[in-house]
């Protein structure tokens, strides 16, 4: 094995700082690029995928997809890992959560329709929000059920 010289252990910093430099470059104009297709567009999630793929060469498609199977298997492993006694009653209280945000996504869009006058819009967002409101009901009624299957009698 052959010694280094302190020129050529300098030079070798040298070009690994070199070349470090190159790479934060790069790092800084695709986080840039990043930031002003998310400032323009609306969405983050397009300036990362973007992103992603400038900086791997990975489809967009495919990263999304992978991100959306990866959700899939972190949500089944969750989901079973919870004792199955207290399944019922989380799964009742995610409906009620859901359906708190269905809600407020029909207000919002129903702002709109009551803006433009469209009464068969507005009928059907009353139906959709009847039917959320029973969905957020039933979640509650059901947890309390269950919980009561747990409290001591006496």
């Amino acid at each position: 094995m052959a010694q280094m010289t302190v020129q050529q252990a300098a030079e070798a910093a040298k070009t690994a700082a070199e070349q470090a430099l190159q790479a934060a470059d790069r790092a800084q104009a695709l986080a840039d690029k990043a930031a002003l297709m998310a400032s323009q567009s609306g969405a983050a999630n397009d300036g990362i995928a973007e992103a992603a793929s400038a900086a791997t060469g990975i489809d967009p498609f495919v990263f999304r997809l992978a991100i959306f199977v990866l959700a899939i298997f972190v949500g089944y492993f969750v989901v079973w890992s919870v004792t199955p006694a207290l399944h019922t009653p989380l799964m009742a209280v995610t409906n009620a959560i859901s359906s708190v945000i269905v809600v407020g996504a029909l207000l919002a869009v129903g702002a709109g329709a009551v803006a433009s006058g469209n009464s068969i819009a507005m009928g059907l967002g009353f139906l959709a929000l009847i039917l959320a409101s029973v969905n957020i009901f039933g979640g509650f009624l059901v947890t309390q059920r269950m919980l009561a299957m747990y409290k001591k009698k006496g």
